[in-house]
C-alpha cells in the first residue's frame, strides 16, 4: 500500500507508479518528509497545502522541473511553522550543505562537515 505522501500534488512518478527521483537528495527529502509526517510533525492536509503553495509560488518553473526544490521549501516552511527549526537554522543548513557539495569530488557522498 503506498504511503499517502506518494499522492503529493505533482510528485513525479515512474511507470509503475512509484515516486521517481532524479537525484539521491530528492529521495532523501522524500524520506525525511515521510518520517516527519509519520512522527506527527504535520498532517497530510498540512503537507499538501504547504507543497501546493510552493509549487504554485510565482517564479516556479511551469514545467515542474523545480518540483523537488518546491518540496524542500515546503518542508522547511512547515518545520519553521511548527517550531521544529528556525528560518535562520534552515538557511544556515542549506548554506552548509551547498559548501559541502561544492567541496565534494564527483561521485563521493556529501558529508556536511566536509569543507
Amino acid at each position: 500500500m503506498p504511503h499517502e505522501l506518494e499522492r503529493s500534488p505533482g510528485l513525479p512518478l515512474s511507470v509503475d507508479g512509484a515516486p521517481a527521483f532524479s537525484h539521491p537528495w530528492q529521495a532523501q527529502a522524500f524520506a525525511m518528509t515521510v518520517h516527519l509526517h509519520e512522527s506527527g510533525v504535520f498532517t497530510w492536509s498540512e503537507w499538501a497545502a504547504a507543497l501546493s503553495r510552493e509549487v504554485h509560488r510565482p517564479g516556479r518553473a511551469s514545467d515542474g522541473s523545480d518540483y523537488f526544490e518546491s518540496w524542500v521549501a515546503a518542508l522547511g516552511a512547515l518545520l519553521v511553522e511548527r517550531g521544529v527549526a528556525s528560518d535562520e537554522t534552515i538557511r544556515q543548513l542549506a548554506a552548509d550543505w551547498q559548501r559541502a557539495a561544492e567541496a565534494t569530488p564527483h561521485g563521493r557522498p556529501i558529508r556536511l562537515g566536509d569543507r
